[in-house]
């Protein structure tokens, strides 16, 4: 896909697993990549024609073939970086990227923008789009087709099962600095400084895991709104996103579907059903929720036509993993004049991941927690040629940057926010990843005791 050459497309009869097919394709790639998944298809895209960044001051685009083009960062900075991909793609093609929870504080204060890239875009040089029953491949010319429909073909025949073994992590980490931020995120609450703020901690990966084989191993234990596997731009990711940030279709019709309020899911039906009918009657909940829908109505309400703006379904339970949440979903229709990036910057960071209001939130979360927070609780954007915009919300996850690998969780903070109950909110969380990390293996390929990186992945797969 280079920039502004035409996309071919080939259609095959695809009969294997979308899921573990995708994975296989990721598990065999040195090249960047994304893997996104939405209501049954599987998009796996691969290398980087166009890249466009977004950093503390400056908006840039770069890539294969391209003069490397700077502007300034101005006050939206994610209209600057789709007024240049629109400028050198000329709107053609899909493209992919990522934002940093440090984007926030361009569009809400709070802090600093963070260090280095907050939001990074790609135009892929080749992709496959696979459902149960058809796989698209896009590339620049045919015999790039050719080379993608036999890596099609290779992976279908390796795609297998994670192997069994699982890397144990310790989910008390952190736990008595997390009592003690969360205490003073009540204080400050109390004091009328904010309504509501979601604080968040960490917890070691202690040994190398296979990203390609723990995203199958945890896609197969329940069905999020979203799952994606990424590599590019300095950080890599297995995510089980439970929640959208914003959809908006190439109509205009703006999505976003807040969940907050939570209880372990187990899989004991009646323990589980008691749990259910407790988060609508628990008060904390039910407020915590209530104030997080009335602000992305209001937020929809800036991009939106106001009339147009409803609530569509109001604290529902979405199960995801291990815990069910309340959830709610609004939709509004584009006001004239706004865009689907005005849409985003609007509901972004999510309230669900954010607090109320967003700046003072901002402010408190710097506060409470001791590092950034980088691609947690940002987004993970697919963009269609037909304008559409899907972003889910990046919970859920194994993240890896820097040789290092970890999760995060977090819970929203209220004025009756108990420590000991958010802390044990974080462990049910990270259990919904926790228990699927898969140990990495090495295999000696019996030339000189060399390694090959595709046997080492693989054998993170049983057939």
């Amino acid at each position: 896909m280079s920039p502004r050459e035409p996309i071919l497309e080939r259609e095959l009869t695809f009969t294997g697993d979308p899921v573990a097919v995708a994975a296989a394709l990721a598990a065999n790639t040195d090249a960047p990549h994304l893997l996104y998944e939405h209501d049954g298809h599987v998009t796996w895209s691969e290398g980087e024609s166009v890249v466009v960044e977004v950093g503390r001051a400056n908006v840039s685009l770069h890539g294969p073939g391209s003069d490397p083009v700077q502007v300034p960062v101005g006050p939206h900075p994610l209209a600057s970086a789709g007024e240049l991909l629109r400028n050198r793609t000329g709107g053609a093609g899909p493209a992919h990227g990522w934002i940093a929870f440090e984007l926030a504080h361009a569009y809400h204060g709070g802090g600093t923008s963070g260090h280095g890239a907050v939001a990074r875009f790609v135009v892929p040089e080749r992709e496959i789009v696979l459902t149960p029953t058809t796989a698209v491949l896009r590339a620049g010319d045919p015999d790039a087709l050719d080379a993608l429909e036999r890596r099609l073909c290779d992976a279908t025949a390796s795609a297998g099962e994670p192997t069994e073994a699982r890397v144990p992590v310790d989910l008390e980490e952190g736990a008595d600095r997390y009592r003690v931020a969360v205490a003073a995120v009540v204080r400050a609450i109390q004091a009328g400084e904010f309504d509501k703020a979601i604080v968040s901690r960490t917890v070691s990966v202690p040994e190398e895991i296979s990203l390609p084989a723990t995203y199958l191993a945890e896609r197969r234990s329940h069905l999020p709104a979203r799952s994606f596997l990424l590599r590019h731009g300095g950080w890599e990711a297995a995510g089980f996103s439970p929640e959208i940030v914003a959809r908006i279709d190439a109509e205009g019709l703006v999505t976003a579907q807040p969940l907050a309020g939570t209880r372990a899911l187990t899989g004991d039906g009646d323990a589980d059903a008691a749990r259910r009918a407790e988060l609508h009657r628990d008060a904390k909940e039910v407020y915590e929720h209530a104030v997080s829908v009335r602000l992305v109505q209001e937020e929809m309400n800036t991009v939106c036509l106001p009339e147009s703006v409803r609530t569509e379904e109001f604290m529902g339970v979405e199960e995801r993993g291990s815990v069910q949440h309340l959830a709610s979903r609004l939709r509004g229709r584009l006001a004239t004049g706004r865009d689907r990036w005005d849409a985003l910057a609007a509901l972004f960071p999510a309230v669900t991941a954010s607090g109320i209001p967003k700046g003072p939130a901002l402010t408190a979360i710097g506060h409470a927690e001791e590092d950034e927070r980088g691609l947690y609780s940002g987004a993970v954007v697919r963009l269609e040629a037909d304008g559409t915009l899907d972003a889910a919300l990046v919970l859920r996850t194994v993240l890896r940057r820097g040789g290092r690998t970890w999760l995060r969780a977090g819970a929203g903070i209220v004025a009756h926010s108990d420590p000991e109950r958010e802390l044990e909110e974080t462990r049910e969380k990270l259990r919904a990843v926790s228990g699927h990390l898969v140990p990495a293996r090495t295999m000696t390929t019996g030339r000189g005791g060399a390694h090959d990186a595709r046997v080492d992945r693989r054998a993170d797969f049983v057939s």
